[in-house]
């Protein structure tokens, strides 16, 4: 990814006006594999544009054509693309090698490849145990049908694992060990499978899908909560804000939702009208200074660097799949709030923030270590700084591609 860096200013700090999102990254990549499995009977309306989506979408097709020989499927940095794939590409016909970036070979799918080994997949690694690059044998005979899996780890294990198990022979039963984190997800990916005629049991710690065949159906995606997650962000940080957000629904499948409670705290309103959600500052901002991110961890980088700057005090927990994200995101973030003068201190699984020493920096570069989220989080700050540098912001492809454009059309200067 090339070296490239962006100024931000914002001159009069208010926000007012209305932001068309792109469609759930996490709902469409679901949809994708759904469809494919599918057999020809499910559309789906309003796919996101994210670069991880646009990927996916890309690598289903390259499968489905799949001659003899080898194809070689590269992901880049799409760490869901990563997870479906190694459990999907053991459904269809041929051999596959599954790699992705330099990060992405760093981030560890051990856990689902055992998984997947268990029912009888063919799966090895390429380099690195417990790394990808994999190399996958199609065309899988099921063993086994059931499967224990801890629950701490990433959601993506689980939901690739449920995303597949309708379409293997004896289905599956998943039982999760311990605590789910990010229940959200799971939840989501089995509402999805739903929509489609796909039913489950879940019971307990234990979820059971039969085999059986998807319906005919039609999957609209709604429009992307965590990329809202940014705009609530902006609304907090600016002098005075009102945002429309169209599309947006209050009983979303989407966790990431969980961003209008925890706003409500830093002084933004949230209401569900007719023509979308609106977002409103308000100067009562709540005493609240715990937070428990377990089911959103995606929403973490938006609220330590909110908190940082509006001088809050606040400690959470739930943060520990953070470490192997597109990069260490607690490092990450430690780091970066340090340029102004915030500190990240953990304490066993708590996170604490603490801003006395904040202070306003004359010019302040962000570094965003290859991870969408980090320049989506720390944008913002240019409502309370008088101006930022962001650092490689061709990042926000991943997840919202049209991020920059959309903070130009609402009075951010980006030189």
């Amino acid at each position: 990814m090339s070296q490239q860096v962006i100024t931000l200013t914002h001159p009069s700090k208010s926000i007012n006006g209305t932001v068309q999102l792109t469609g759930s990254k996490s709902e469409s990549n679901r949809a994708l594999i759904i469809q494919a499995l599918g057999k020809g009977k499910v559309q789906i309306e309003n796919l996101s544009q994210a670069f991880d989506t646009v990927t996916l979408k890309e690598a289903l097709q390259l499968a489905a054509q799949a001659q003899s020989g080898v194809t070689h499927i590269d992901i880049g940095p799409a760490g869901t693309a990563m997870r479906f794939l190694t459990a999907y590409l053991n459904l269809i016909k041929g051999n596959f090698i599954l790699t992705g970036s330099e990060r992405m070979q760093q981030r560890p799918i051990g856990i689902l490849v055992d998984a997947l080994k268990t029912i009888g997949a063919d799966v090895h690694y390429e380099a690195k145990s417990g790394f990808p690059p994999l190399k996958i044998e199609g065309g899988m005979i099921q063993g086994k049908d059931k499967i224990s899996i801890k629950g701490n780890i990433s959601s993506q294990y689980l939901s690739a694992l449920l995303l597949i198990a309708a379409s293997l022979k004896k289905g599956l039963t998943l039982e999760i060990e311990g605590e789910l984190t990010s229940r959200p997800y799971v939840t989501m990916t089995l509402n999805m499978l739903k929509e489609v005629g796909i039913q489950n049991e879940w019971l307990n710690n234990t979820i059971h899908i039969p085999h059986q065949e998807t319906k005919e159906a039609t999957i609209y995606v709604e429009p992307d909560w965590s990329a809202a997650s940014y705009w609530y962000a902006i609304v907090a940080l600016s002098n005075s804000g009102s945002i429309t957000l169209p599309g947006l629904k209050k009983n979303s499948l989407q966790g990431d939702i969980a961003i209008v409670e925890i706003m409500s705290h830093f002084g933004v309103a949230s209401a569900f009208e007719q023509d979308g959600l609106h977002l409103t500052k308000i100067s009562e901002p709540s005493g609240k200074t715990f937070f428990d991110m377990k089911e959103c961890p995606d929403l973490a980088q938006t609220v330590v660097v909110v908190a940082a700057a509006l001088r809050r005090d606040i400690s959470l927990t739930g943060l520990e799949t953070l470490k192997i994200k597109e990069t260490d995101r607690i490092l990450a973030l430690k780091t970066e709030i340090a340029k102004f003068g915030a500190k990240l201190i953990e304490d066993g699984t708590t996170y604490h923030i603490k801003t006395d020493a904040v202070f306003e920096p004359t010019a302040v570069s962000f570094a965003t270590y290859e991870d969408h989220r980090m320049a989506m989080a720390f944008a913002p700050l240019a409502l309370i700084f008088k101006n930022i540098n962001i650092e490689e912001p061709q990042v926000v492809e991943k997840s919202y591609p049209d991020f920059w454009k959309h903070l130009a059309e609402h009075k951010f200067i980006i030189t």
